[in-house]
């Protein structure tokens, strides 16, 4: 079986069967690059064999800020992942550094997944949320219950924006707890960039709920940056 692309570059985040999801982010320096690079990818995953039957999907964003992009795959397990590694990741790799030299892979991380969703809104027109918006929450210990508990404090606070400032945009969170560490990361969608722009330069976010969530005990430090859906590859029938 050779890999397929699906026509909207989007993975299926419920997908049966998802036992370990393993996020990476790599810098390639200019939106040029960024086109290259998923050209390249696409191209040395299409000439080949999937690889296993534990991989189920592969999926990449393109930073908005024309710099970055995230490796989004969902495995059975992360075995899965290992083996891919030791037999079929390299030739892979060399391929796309051939065609797109000087990429730096930042980071690896690993989670399991997804712990909890929800969907928020409609863009309403039919149309799929125009960029995604990844939060990465990092805590001082890889704690799980106190990372859940800070989940549920950000879904109360959701609750909060629908009641009190309806129509902002978002249209779903997903959250992933790290197995590597003490971090979340949310993978929310929006209308578009600039919806969120708006959202975070809302500065009555800084009380009530919202407040609860940027200061809760052990949260060391929080990031976000926004993508656009690139490629979205799976096995072919």
């Amino acid at each position: 079986m050779n890999a397929v692309a699906h026509p909207d570059a989007r993975p299926d985040l419920h997908r049966p069967g998802v036992g370990a999801v393993l996020v990476s982010t790599w810098r390639v320096g200019t939106p040029e690059r960024q086109r290259a690079a998923v050209d390249a990818v696409r191209k040395a995953w299409e000439s080949r064999e999937w690889p296993d039957l534990g991989l189920l999907s592969y999926s990449i964003y393109a930073g908005t800020d024309g710099n970055t992009l995230l490796h989004y795959s969902q495995w059975t397990a992360e075995q899965a992942y290992e083996d891919f590694v030791r037999t079929y990741r390299d030739d892979r790799n060399a391929e796309i550094d051939a065609a797109v030299p000087g990429i730096e892979r930042v980071e690896l991380r690993r989670y399991a997944p997804i712990h909890r969703s929800a969907v928020l809104g409609t863009t309403g027109t039919g149309e799929l949320p125009g960029v995604v918006a990844i939060v990465e929450a990092d805590f001082d210990g890889p704690d799980a219950g106190r990372r859940r508990a800070w989940v549920d404090t950000v879904f109360t606070a959701l609750d909060e924006d629908a009641a009190l400032r309806p129509g902002t945009g978002a249209t779903a969170v997903h959250f992933h707890l790290a197995t590597d560490g003490g971090r979340v990361l949310n993978h929310a969608a929006w209308e578009s960039e600039r919806a969120h722009e708006e959202w975070l330069a809302d500065e009555s976010r800084e009380a009530g709920a919202w407040a609860r969530v940027h200061r809760y005990p052990g949260l060391v430090g929080s990031r976000v940056k926004r993508y656009t859906p690139a490629l979205s590859l799976s096995a072919g029938v």
